[in-house]
């Protein structure tokens, strides 16, 4: 998939540029960081628009830019609710079941066979497509489908989910939330 055969490498060595540059933008570490994430994901997936030989440097730096500016113009449409009274007739579940989730779910996908976590991890998790995650691990789209949909049965044993009912709060948690808020 790669224009030229150094492009992965390229980018990675343009990445402290990058985030200098983030920095100076966002005047955030943090929010730097994710600037220069999705730079590099969007040039990634852009390659291709690539022109080998002009400069790659220049071509990241106009990404990041442009993507600071998408997230700034987003912002000004974000509703600010500086007394908190938006915020107050939210309702939100406890966090403790969903972090107690997450580990068993970890735990789950390090039992799945290597081929099978990294096809799921690159459809679910990755937001890839059938056919770029072939692509990426150099297989047919039929055997990334394969996969993807060994290793969500594969969960589910290791999970024991049965149905729906088994994603999310409890009834019990839900309707105490939804009382609170609706009282």
């Amino acid at each position: 998939m790669s224009v030229y055969p150094g492009f992965r490498d390229d980018l990675l060595a343009a990445v402290p540029s990058l985030r200098a540059f983030a920095v100076s933008l966002s005047k955030n570490a943090d929010r730097a960081d994710d600037l220069v994430q999705e730079a590099l994901v969007k040039a990634w997936d852009k390659q291709a628009s690539y022109q080998p030989g002009t400069n790659l440097k220049a071509w990241l730096f106009t990404i990041l830019r442009n993507e600071f500016y998408s997230q700034m113009r987003k912002r000004k449409r974000e509703v600010e609710d500086s007394d908190g009274a938006i915020t107050a007739r939210l309702s939100v579940h406890p966090p403790q079941e969903g972090s107690v989730d997450l580990k068993d779910f970890r735990r789950a996908l390090e039992q799945l066979p290597e081929d099978q976590r990294e096809a799921i991890i690159l459809i679910g998790a990755s937001g890839f497509s059938y056919e770029e995650a072939a692509e990426i691990c150099d297989c047919a789209v039929g055997t990334i489908k394969s996969r993807v949909s060994r290793a969500r049965t594969r969960l589910q044993e290791i999970l024991a989910i049965t149905g729906e009912n088994d994603f999310g709060p409890d009834a019990i948690s839900t309707q105490i939330t939804n009382s609170v808020f609706t009282a």
